[in-house]
């Protein structure tokens, strides 16, 4: 029965991850039309180690991914918050990026099929929206703009001691 489950829950998984590779083109060829970065992976690894622009390298290497064009700021916010690029973390990101103010037809989805398919995570969930919401804002910025800003001095403006402890997120 336990394997069954696990199973099942992996099928659920890889139905999310269908969902979000083939959403992604339609949604940004249809609602995102500003320019996309004219920033390489390789250009990103070539800032100083401590800076947000090198953690996004560093990032974007480890999972052996390039800056999605209009869309880059998605994995600036798995770098900016820790999460990783498991299914249950990239919905976990969504909620806290709904928690923090972040409004977009995309995210909506993702947090609702992601809980409906998957509500075994339900709690984790909730705690990510939780910190969103006492996090200061940061799903505004113009994170091209911030790529030479330390990483550390990012994350203490946004998070508090106490989140950035619960986030697993080192003050570098």
């Amino acid at each position: 029965m336990n394997n069954l489950l696990k199973i099942f829950k992996q099928k659920r998984k890889q139905l999310i991850i269908w969902l979000f590779e083939h959403s992604q083109r339609i949604y940004t060829s249809m609602f995102k039309n500003h320019q996309p970065w004219q920033v390489s992976k390789a250009d990103l690894l070539n800032y100083p180690r401590s800076s947000f622009g090198r953690h996004l390298g560093d990032f974007l290497d480890e999972n052996n991914f390039e800056l999605i064009p209009k869309v880059e700021r998605h994995d600036c916010y798995h770098v900016l918050c820790g999460y990783s690029t498991k299914v249950e973390d990239e919905i976990a990101l969504q909620c806290l990026c709904y928690g923090n103010g972040k409004r977009s037809p995309y995210l909506y989805g993702a947090i609702i099929l992601g809980i409906a398919i998957l509500p075994d995570y339900y709690k984790y969930y909730y705690k990510s929206f939780k910190t969103g919401k006492t996090a200061n804002a940061f799903h505004h910025y113009d994170y091209q703009k911030l790529l030479n800003v330390s990483i550390s001095d990012f994350r203490a403006a946004i998070f508090s001691k106490k989140e950035l402890f619960h986030l697993n997120l080192k003050t570098i």
